[in-house]
This record gives structure tokens, sequence and C-alpha cells, in this order.
């Protein structure tokens, strides 16, 4: 709990807002029932010079689940286009306050960049403090510096990582779903999924790790009370899943903030779990 948090609050990133060595990514993204759309929200205002991060589009294209990590090789490239570097800051926000900002978080952390910060408070925050905004596509510079990603395993599972743990008492499945789609008692929102949870899997909604309006992650002591009950912080290992492979970076975010990391979010998550018949499931 003593290293430096990922945070970086609306007025440290205003000072550095214009250096060639600091950019500034929206990864707004949301649920297809909120009826929204980021891009197209990300050009009617955004943080003066921030570049839109595409979480549907920079993904794997030949996976039939949403938003799959993509290759090392397409991840650099995309990052690349909106002019991150080796040697670039990355400052991360989302239009909720905390959200989708962690999944981009995340993709960072798997291919090797860890000079990345995400906006306490987000968009919401920056617009509160009276900060300025602009509207329109921003045009990228490459860095000088190339982005080279160098995979780090710890921070992603694949299904067969996640048959495995289920069989292991060592390593505790985390899925961030809410309660009532845990238990199997809605239906999925993606055609062809089953209701209910991994076997043997622990249910933490991740809004329990949130609070305020906008959200922002909970004091480290709260998140220390509720991640310790369900034994994150005694685990051996930890896997986090949801319903896509978003709100469970969330819980990663957590953890990491509390001094666990790399935890492994399991990037096929219910979309691919639930939709697949040769994969067990529970309910209750």
């Amino acid at each position: 709990m003593n290293q430096p948090s990922t945070f970086i609050s609306a007025q440290v990133l205003s000072a550095k807002l214009g250096r060639s060595d600091v950019v500034v990514l929206d990864a707004s993204w949301y649920l297809p029932g909120d009826q929204r759309d980021p891009q197209q929200e990300y050009l009617d205002q955004h943080i003066p010079g921030a570049r839109f991060f595409d979480i549907d589009a920079i993904a794997d294209p030949d996976h039939n689940c949403p938003h799959m990590l993509p290759s090392a090789r397409d991840f650099a490239e995309s990052v690349a286009a909106l002019g991150v570097g080796c040697d670039t800051e990355v400052v991360i926000y989302d239009s909720k306050g905390l959200f989708s900002a962690a999944r981009a978080w995340w993709m960072f952390q798997v291919y090797g960049h860890h000079a990345v910060e995400i906006l306490t408070e987000g968009l919401p925050g920056w617009l509160a403090a009276g900060l300025a905004i602009e509207s329109g596509q921003v045009t990228a510079v490459r860095a000088e510096s190339k982005f080279v990603p160098e995979r780090q395993s710890g921070w992603l599972a694949d299904l067969e990582s996640v048959r495995l743990a289920i069989e292991d008492d060592r390593t505790l499945v985390l899925d961030a779903r809410s309660a009532s789609r845990f238990a199997g008692e809605e239906a999925e929102p993606r055609p062809g999924v089953r209701p209910g949870h991994i076997p043997g899997s622990v249910n933490c909604h991740y809004a329990s790790l949130l609070t305020g309006d906008p959200t922002r992650l909970k004091p480290l002591v709260d998140l220390e009370v509720v991640l310790t009950a369900l034994g994150a912080l005694s685990a051996e290992s930890v896997i986090t899943t949801c319903g896509s492979g978003i709100s469970a970076c969330l819980l990663a975010l957590a953890l990491h903030e509390l001094g666990r990391s790399p935890v492994a979010v399991y990037d096929g998550s219910w979309a691919e779990w639930g939709g697949r018949p040769d994969c067990p499931i529970a309910r209750g």
C-alpha cells in the first residue's frame, strides 16, 4: 500500500498539457443499454489535446468476443498512431469518472508500459474544476521514441488458465458483475450466453469498490476491508472476470492500488465462458 498512486489530479494534469512527452487519452466506453456514443461525445468535448482511445477498435478483429486484447503488434501500432512512444507519460480518463479508463490502463500494463495514470474523477471532475475543454478531432503526432510492447503475462488470463484455476484452491476468481447476474437470476445481454457464473468464483460487484458522483475508487482502507473479506488479499493468486473484460479491470486496478499486482484479468470473461457449452456454470 506504499506504492505511488495510479491517479493524477485535474490540477496536476492541467499543468502538464502541451508537453510533448505527455499524451492524454479519452477511453470512454459504454454498455449497449446506455445508448451513448463515446466517440461522438469525445468530438463534442474533450480535454485539450486528448486523443480518443477506441476500446472496441483497439482489439482483436478475429475473435468472436467483444473488444478482446489485440496482438502486441496491433496494440503498438494503434498507440503509436495516438502519439505514444516508449518514453511517453500516458494519462487516461473516461466520461463516467472511473469506469472504462481502467480497461485502457490494464491494456498498457499487459504490454509493459507502466508510465500510465488515470485522471481522478475523469472528465466530469475536469469540468467541475472549471478547466478548459475543446471539441473536434485531434491530429496526433507520432512520438520520437518507438513504442515497443513487452508482454507481461501476469496481467492476463485466458480460458484454459481459468479452467485450471477453478481446480486450484490457491487461486481466487473474482467476478465483477452484479449479484443478480452472478447468481444467474437475469438473462445475459449477449445472445447465446448462458446465465450464471464460473464454478467456485466469488462475486465482487465493481460498484462496491467505487464511491461518489463522478465515480472514483473508495479510500484504500475501505478497499482493503471489502477485498480482505472476499479473500482477495490472502489468496496466492487472483483472476478477475466480468461480462466482457471491462469492469474486471476495475477489480485489478483496486488490487493494484493495494499493492497486489500483477492481477490477471480474464479477457474473454463471461461473454466467452458463458457462451461455451463445454464450460461448466453454477447458479445461485
